[in-house]
């Protein structure tokens, strides 16, 4: 997932996303285990959407206590 596209999402799309492909690691990670995984990179390229889903929410969640600080201050 490339991070424009992560970024024309929602805030709620982005927090169900996540959840989805924590599920998916979580899976992908049992069928390693199990020696049932023929594509081990998957597990990479699970693990980097997730962190940059996370760097896109936290990205806003920084935006929106500066500019809630900035109505404060401007009162």
């Amino acid at each position: 997932m490339k991070m424009y596209e992560i970024r024309e999402m929602s805030t709620e799309e982005i927090k169900k996303r996540i959840l989805e492909e924590e599920i998916n690691l979580t899976d992908l990670r049992f069928q390693h285990e199990l020696k049932n995984l023929t594509n081990t990179a998957k597990l990479r390229l699970v693990k980097k959407d997730i962190a940059r889903l996370k760097t896109v929410l936290k990205q806003r969640q920084i935006e929106e206590n500066l500019s809630q600080k900035e109505k404060k201050e401007n009162k």
